[in-house]
Order: structure tokens, then sequence, then C-alpha cells
């Protein structure tokens, strides 16, 4: 045991937790190798980890000063960024008429659970001495899920404001067309997950925290590639680990055809950004900037990997009592099974896309073998994965999954 784990063990519960949560803030910051990356980052994580602006009011206001690029030529000349818009637009779809929100959903109902039991950390909790009953593990999972579908809805909320900016910014005329089309996907998934939450789980969760810091720092950022790429890579490639990851596992039909519509447009969203970003990375940046954004990538994936620990359904579930400190929590949530399908799935669409648009040098590639994530380099990039592609891949694990569970039921 070490000396920091002696000194928290002997301090009431409510103090353990305080220190705890200071040094996570303080290791968020800590774990941020690059001290460039580390600058840049530090007035989001104030904001976010110290000052709580993602949990202390109705809204935030976020200064964002980038240039807008007005195109006087009207040329079309990105033929690849053209057939992706006709694709958008042919597969607009409407929340309204094509989900049928009639379908009763009962987040207690085990039958056709939004998140099965196999999700949830229960192992590691009974590890740590927390055990539940039937009815406390269907609570449990109902709110999983709900903090889950949340931290989607932020996300969207996120990602409309950032394709809004970056239609502004890019600077090709076919991508202005694209990005038009993602604003209104963004918008559409947004009211979606929040019709959900609100009318089927009657619940909504604040921000995360480190997701209320990523996305501060994006939506800030004055420059539109690092916008795009840690919007359209690497948001919307965590977003497509954790939509793919639920898909697969839940059993609630609405849901899953909602998610279904979303992957879809998801796999566009990624589409679009390895198509801006390969040219101007390879083409406009110089050795130097593209060094920048190759750390920059690099830190964001392990902020990504290492700190969404769902801290909200932990104050709400123990944050009150003795039965776990808020250490324990981090470490059962880690390697809960979920989170770790989650983790798989994301860096498996996450890591080709960096090393198509040649963010993946000899030398950052170091960095991210030392990271255990050299294992996705190789792998089908957004060019290459249709969203219909990764629903059919969805489909056979979803249908795996389904078996595995008939048969331990048998």
């Amino acid at each position: 045991m070490s000396a920091m784990d002696k000194m928290l063990d002997g301090m009431p519960m409510g103090m353990r937790n305080s220190v705890t949560n200071t040094l996570d803030n303080i290791g968020l910051m800590l774990s941020i190798k690059n001290p460039k990356v580390a600058m840049s980052m530090a007035p989001s994580a104030m904001r976010g980890m110290v000052m709580k602006k993602g949990k202390g009011s109705d809204a935030v206001k976020m200064h964002s000063g980038h240039a807008v690029h007005f195109d006087l030529n009207y040329g079309t000349d990105f033929p690849e960024m053209w057939e992706l818009y006709r694709r958008a637009v042919a597969n607009q779809w409407d929340g309204e008429r094509d989900l049928d929100w009639s379908t009763d959903v009962d987040p207690m109902n085990p039958e056709n659970c939004i998140l099965p039991e196999e999700y949830a950390p229960f192992e590691g909790l009974a590890a740590k001495g927390v055990r539940f009953n039937a009815q406390e593990k269907q609570r449990f999972q109902a709110d999983m899920a709900a903090w889950t579908l949340a931290q989607f809805m932020h996300g969207e909320q996120g990602a409309l404001y950032a394709a809004a900016q970056v239609t502004e910014s890019v600077q090709w005329l076919d991508g202005k067309f694209y990005g038009a089309t993602q604003v209104m996907d963004e918008g559409r998934h947004l009211e979606v997950f929040y019709r959900y939450l609100d009318s089927k789980m009657n619940k909504v969760y604040q921000v995360n925290d480190n997701l209320f810091v990523i996305l501060d720092d994006l939506l800030t950022d004055s420059r539109w590639d690092v916008k795009f790429l840690g919007m359209q890579i690497m948001v919307e490639g965590l977003a497509l680990g954790a939509f793919s990851t639920m898909y697969n596992y839940t059993r609630e039909p609405l849901l899953k055809n909602l998610l279904r519509y979303v992957i879809q447009d998801e796999a566009r969203h990624v589409h679009y950004g390895v198509l801006a970003l390969r040219e101007q990375i390879t083409e406009h940046l110089s050795p130097r900037e593209r060094r920048e954004r190759e750390d920059w990538a690099f830190e964001l994936a392990l902020l990504m990997r290492n700190r969404f620990m769902s801290h909200e359904i932990y104050h709400e579930w123990f944050g009150g009592g003795a039965r776990l400190s808020l250490r324990d929590w981090n470490e059962v949530v880690s390697e809960a099974p979920g989170m770790k399908a989650f983790r798989q799935v994301m860096f498996q669409r996450l890591i080709p896309n960096l090393e198509y648009i040649g963010l993946m040098s000899d030398r950052i590639k170091q960095h991210y073998e030392k990271a255990g994530l050299a294992t996705f380099l190789g792998g089908r990039n957004a060019t290459q994965l249709s969203g219909e592609d990764l629903i059919a891949e969805n489909d056979a694990l979803s249908a795996a999954g389904a078996e595995a569970h008939n048969n331990e039921a048998a």
C-alpha cells in the first residue's frame, strides 16, 4: 500500500473523497505530458474541473475567435466531398416520423433492458464489498443508461456548435455544403437524445466535467483544423465507439433504432473529417504544425481513454455514505466490461483515421505503442467504412451477444 493510500484510509469518507477529487483534478493536468498541450487546455480545465462551469448554471458563455472563410470563387473542386454531401442529403431522416415514440420503454424491465447486467461493474463493486439486490441492480443499470445517454446528448450539443463553426471556417465550398448537412444532423441527434431521456427515462444527468473540458477546449480554439480534428476525428470517434457499444448491448427496440440512424450519420461525419484534414495536414501545414497536432491528438486520446469515470453516478449512489470511496469507484469503473468494450471500439475507429490523415509519424507512434494503442494501426479508416458497414458489424456483434446471453439463461 502506498503512502497516499495509507493517508486516505485514515481519513473520514467525506474528506477522503474531497482529497481524491482534488488529486483527480490535478491529475488531469499532470497526465498531459506535453507542456504546450497542457498550457492550451489549462483554461478549459480550470473552467470545467475547478470552477465547475458545466454544473454551475443553466448556460455557459464560450468565446471563439475563429476566422470565417467567405468563398468568392464558388468553385466545386473537391469531388469526394461533393459525393459525401449528396449522400448526406439523400439520407436525412426525421426523428418524429422515423422513430416509433409510442414504444413503451420501462428502464426497469429486465426483458427489454436499456443496458443489461453484464454491462455494469457489479463484479468489481462486489469485490469492494458493495452488493445489490435484484431491484437495486435494475435501478443502477437504468441510471448508468441515463447517464450514458445524457453524455451523448451533451456531446451532440457541442458537436452542433462545432459543426456550425467549422462550416464557417472550412475553405472548400463543397465542404461548406456538407457542413450544412452535419449541422442539421447534430441538431436532430440533440433532439432525439433529449426526447428519449425526457419522455422515456424521465431523468437527465448534468454534463460530465471531463467531457465539458474537452468540448470547451474545442469550441474556444481559434484554429479551424484543430477544432475539426478534435470534433470530427476525436470526439466523433469517441461517439462512434460509445454509440456502437450501447447499440451492441441494448435490447430496447426504440433506442436500438435511434442509434442505428445516428451511427450512420456519424460515419459520414468522420469521413468528412478525414477528407478535409488529410489535405490540410499533408499539404498545408509545416512540420512544426504537424507535430503540434500529433501531440495534441495523442494527449486528447489518452484523456478520452482514462477520464470518463461517471462521477455523477458515484455521487448519487455512494457520495453520502461510507460504502465505497471515490478512489475505489474509479478503479471499478475503469475495469468495467462496458468501459472496456467502449475503449476497444473507440480506438479501433480512431487510430486508423489519425494514421490516414498524416498524424502518425514514427515519432508519435512510439507513444501510442507505450500506451498500448498501436495494435489498432493499419485498420480500416473512415473512407473505407460506410454507415451500412458499421451497422452490419454491430448487428453481427449484437447477435453474438444475444446468443451468448440466451445460452447462459438456458
